[in-house]
């Protein structure tokens, strides 16, 4: 004879056991449809900064002590003023979101030509805060500025000598979209253009913070 009490149990359990499979399955498939959206949204909001492009028209940067840099098309400029250290970039945001440059970053490489060498990735508490806040709309031009003023900056004198010298420096940038998330680093070279008067900027790497590394 049937024991309908333990039948009655084992039905409800098994009813219970896919309800349960069902609100997981449910659950997990909700939090990937809201994730691929989340993504989605954040890549209409990313930036992308690289170096301007050679028809672009030249950037004329004014610093805070009434110095001026010009920077043609895929350019940059590095000046020496009565010991003080001026350098900056022309850029273009190749994103889709509005860039925001929160910080930079020196190096100087010992050597003057030939490949760079392995390159690590800079530690954020090395970045120097923007004086000004510097902004690059989506698919258009823009520019980066810094300086070097004080002589006992530990930075001050290697830079000036590989500018005074032509050697290479690289320079990264610390920037984000306008929420300040998305943060990436993009180095940058500056270095003697061969082909023309003046300083050229080349994207060499990118780092990102707020995300895992593609490599």
């Amino acid at each position: 004879m049937s024991d309908w009490a333990t039948i009655s149990s084992l039905a409800t359990a098994g009813g219970t056991l896919v309800l349960a499979i069902a609100t997981f399955s449910s659950v997990r498939s909700a939090n990937r449809s809201a994730r691929m959206a989340e993504l989605s949204l954040l890549a209409g909001l990313r930036p992308l900064l690289v170096p301007s492009k050679e028809e672009d028209p030249p950037k004329h940067v004014r610093f805070g002590d009434d110095v001026w840099l010009t920077v043609p098309g895929h350019g940059a400029a590095a000046n020496v003023k009565e010991d003080r250290i001026y350098l900056a970039l022309g850029l273009r945001n190749g994103g889709s979101g509005l860039a925001v440059i929160h910080g930079w970053h020196v190096e100087i490489l010992d050597h003057e030509s030939g490949p760079l060498p392995e390159q690590l990735q800079p530690e954020l508490d090395q970045f120097r805060r923007q004086m000004r806040d510097l902004y690059i709309p989506a698919g258009d031009t823009g520019f980066w500025q810094g300086a070097l003023r004080d002589a006992s900056d530990p930075d001050h004198g290697r830079v000036r000598e590989a500018v005074r010298s032509g050697s290479r420096v690289l320079v990264d940038l610390l920037y984000g979209d306008h929420e300040g998330g998305q943060r990436e680093i993009a180095r940058f070279s500056i270095a003697p253009d061969p082909g023309q008067e003046g300083e050229r900027a080349e994207v060499v790497r990118y780092w990102p913070i707020d995300r895992a590394a593609p490599r």
